[in-house]
């Protein structure tokens, strides 16, 4: 994986292509190019025979130039870095920055193949891929780009183990909404390695994981609950929620908190909308008070002027039951 960082601060997980895969894109271009120069070589050979040396050995290199230099260049310019062979090997020429290549990137990779692979049969550009950590030629030095591979395998996902059956259900109530998502993600990757870590350790980080999602939440520890079962239960409780939002259960439906369920007259899971009661509610009558008006009908009466209440103190932060081993 290489380890390109751009402008924004983005790390690029690129997969720098190494010498086999290259050498052998460049053995397929090659042998298509080589063909068609033989071919086209062939052919002009029988249409100048009637002209001199030197108009034959104008003609020679000027077909040499447009075929093994022009074309390849005229390929990935058009290509965006993906000639037959690289795309048949799966590879991309890119820039060093993860953009993709211009006219002036294939030029000098180009000019600087005619040396690096045709004159001196690839021993140098073989040199140079070995030398470079990242696998690139003269021509990737000096045109700033790099070949990485575009089809890699893709990584396996581990499932989360489920709870255990005694704690299904137990965290309905549970307030999730002020976990981060950096946090869900290292609760899951703790989930999917459990098993590959020490024990020793792997209760060391349940219990900080624990700990912080206790924080989060506001509730307490549930007592008698390993750390790592509590993990499990309460991943488990955020994606059948998901899953109930994503597949349509909406507001209202079971495991979804924060609704209002029941009312006369909606349907379930609508709350009543603010400043209008329920339909077949009573609707109250305004009383006049002492050294107020009575309202007129027709007319919205005036909003009462109501201090703000002072703040409370926060609470403290909830002291947690999951301790790492001894």
């Amino acid at each position: 994986m290489s380890d390109l960082v751009t402008g924004d601060a983005v790390v690029l997980g690129l997969r720098p292509a190494r010498l086999p895969s290259r050498g052998l894109a460049i053995l397929l271009d090659l042998l298509v190019y080589v063909t068609g120069y033989v071919l086209l070589s062939v052919g002009l050979a029988l249409a100048t025979s009637s002209l001199d040396d030197a108009a034959q050995a104008a003609v020679g290199v000027a077909s040499f130039l447009l075929l093994l230099v022009g074309v390849p260049i005229a390929v990935e310019t058009l290509s965006h870095g993906r000639s037959l062979g690289k795309l048949a090997c799966g590879l991309r020429v890119v820039r060093d920055d993860g953009g993709p290549i211009r006219f002036r990137h294939a030029l000098v990779r180009g000019a600087m193949g005619v040396v690096e692979l045709l004159l001196t049969f690839g021993t140098v550009a073989c040199i140079a891929s070995l030398v470079s950590a990242r696998g690139r030629r003269l021509g990737d030095v000096f045109a700033g780009t790099l070949v990485v591979r575009e089809r890699v395998p893709a990584a396996r996902v581990m499932p989360v183990p489920p709870p255990p059956p005694w704690l299904a259900g137990r965290f309905t109530g549970l307030d999730l909404s002020a976990v981060p998502d950096g946090l869900w993600l290292a609760i899951r990757q703790y989930l999917t390695r459990m098993n590959q870590l020490d024990p020793q350790v792997g209760a060391a980080m349940a219990a900080r994981l624990a700990d912080d999602l206790v924080a989060r939440t506001g509730a307490p520890p549930p007592v008698g609950v390993p750390a790592a079962a509590f993990l499990m239960a309460v991943v488990h409780e955020r994606q059948s929620r998901d899953a109930a939002r994503a597949f349509g259960a909406g507001p209202g439906a079971p495991g979804v908190p924060g609704t209002v369920t029941g009312l006369p007259g909606t349907a379930p899971g609508t709350p009543p909308a603010w400043g209008h009661p329920a339909p077949g509610a009573p609707v109250p009558q305004a009383v006049p008070q002492a050294g107020r008006p009575a309202p007129v009908p027709g007319r919205a009466p005036a909003a009462p002027v109501v201090a703000p209440a002072p703040a409370a103190p926060l609470p403290p932060r909830p002291t947690t039951g999951f301790a790492p081993p001894a």
